[in-house]
């Protein structure tokens, strides 16, 4: 079944469901065709999706208010049968700026896309679902595609995670020399007041050994990043945008509101006394909590005029297996119901990815990095017919193809930054993606 686009025809989805016997995620995520979706977030199922039924594409301003209605329009009139997890719902993400520029490695993203996966796996618990979702087509055709669907699966085998590809090269596209005169130009426009904070960024390309399996990639990831967004976004042809993200952007279950401040960061120790001792600076850090509080300041400020009400948790520590952040939860209660895209669009970009004020930072990080951002720290997620949702923050991210990787990473920047602690903590940011391509030996 061919994917189709809405600006082609008016578009009737048909979809049915069948539980399942869980079949392996990894192998799952392999036998699927491109493009592919995997979704995994703390406390809600993991999905993997191949191919699509339908895609809505938008650039500008009011990219997210179009999708949003297409999307909307396409769901309501779906012809579903099967149990409200294994709906067919919209899966995709923005680039960080208004317009996709269409450099590399990004030529195949525009600046919104979301798919309806043909093939959509979701494991619950202990539960799997099937469901094959088509346009325009009988119901005969969808419930023989599941069956067959549902064969290919059954037979899947689980395998161990092919390891490391290997590293045989690596190109900075910013040098030392120019990330000092940035930073130092950046902090000198925050302290004659032009700026609040602004996150600057790099790309780091890499060469492999040989091709990387993206499926088994995610893997390693989530078995040293569990609690961690997983993501991948994957157009047709070209390179697969992937991550493990820690920091969610939103999530929305009726008029319930989930979200947080992640920003100031230092590394792990070697020892558990060095791991607290580094944790403790940094909850003392005058510079990292005034960058933190920047940012859970701004997300209150942009959810209250849609709150009925707002609780910000204690502050504390996020421990990852390379870094450790400030990170404070913030929830709210809707005053009326609100689609998640609605509420992606309030949010994005927060502070942590991009700067105060965000028409001045914005302006500093195109005329600053000389790479093209795309979809790093950018909303990538999902939504539903409800307009419920959950999105992430597309960072310890990297587009992948081939023998290619370019890894992304990004600090905050504050009046008392130092351009060298910067970088470090750049590099220590690129660690993520980058353990999960180098060999040890």
């Amino acid at each position: 079944m061919e994917p189709l686009r809405t600006d082609e025809v008016a578009t009737h989805l048909v979809s049915r469901s069948v539980r399942l016997s869980s079949p392996p995620v990894t192998a799952s995520l392999a036998a699927v065709r491109r493009p592919r979706t995997l979704w995994t977030a703390p406390d809600e199922p993991t999905v993997v999706g191949g191919g699509s039924a339908v895609t809505v594409e938008a650039d500008g301003p009011d990219r997210l208010s179009t999708v949003r209605k297409s999307a909307s329009a396409i769901l309501e009139s779906a012809d579903f049968e099967g149990p409200t997890v294994a709906r067919p719902r919209f899966y995709g993400g923005i680039a960080f700026h208004e317009e996709a520029t269409g450099r590399d490695p990004w030529a195949d993203f525009p600046a919104a896309r979301f798919v309806v996966p043909e093939v959509q796996l979701v494991f619950d618990d202990d539960e799997a679902w099937v469901t094959v979702t088509a346009a325009n087509t009988s119901t005969e055709t969808v419930e023989a595609r599941l069956t067959a669907v549902e064969q290919m699966l059954v037979d899947l085998e689980e395998k161990p995670p092919e390891g490391p590809p290997g590293v045989s090269k690596r190109h900075r596209t910013t040098s030392m020399d120019s990330w000092r005169e940035s930073v130092e130009t950046a902090v000198s426009r925050i302290r004659s007041g032009e700026l609040r904070k602004v996150v600057l960024a790099q790309a780091l390309e890499v060469e492999l050994d040989h091709q990387v399996s993206v499926p088994d990639l995610l893997a390693r990831l989530g078995e040293t990043y569990p609690d961690c967004h997983r993501f991948l976004v994957e157009p047709e042809m070209g390179a697969s945008f992937l991550g493990a993200t820690p920091e969610r952007l939103v999530s929305l279950r009726g008029r319930e509101v989930s979200t947080g401040a992640l920003a100031g960061t230092t590394g792990r120790g070697d020892t558990t006394d060095e791991d607290e001792w580094l944790a403790d600076e940094l909850l003392a850090s005058e510079k990292d909590n005034h960058e933190h509080e920047l940012v859970a300041e701004t997300i209150r400020e942009q959810l209250d005029p849609l709150s009925a009400e707002i609780r910000v948790g204690d502050r504390g520590i996020r421990k990852l297996a390379t870094v450790q952040h400030l990170w404070t939860p913030i929830h709210a209660t809707l005053e009326h119901d609100e689609h998640v895209l609605s509420l992606v669009d309030a949010l994005h970009p927060t502070p942590a990815v991009g700067g105060l004020p965000p028409k001045s930072a914005l302006d500093v990080i195109r005329d600053t990095e000389p790479f093209d951002r795309g979809w790093y720290a950018a909303p990538v997620g999902w939504f539903d017919a409800d307009g419920d949702g959950s999105f992430a923050v597309a960072i310890r991210s990297a587009t992948v193809e081939g023998t290619m990787a370019t890894l992304f990473a990004g600090v905050g920047l504050v009046a008392d930054s130092d351009p060298d602690a910067e970088w470090d903590e750049v590099q220590l940011k690129y660690r993520p993606i980058l353990d999960e391509l180098e060999r040890d030996d």
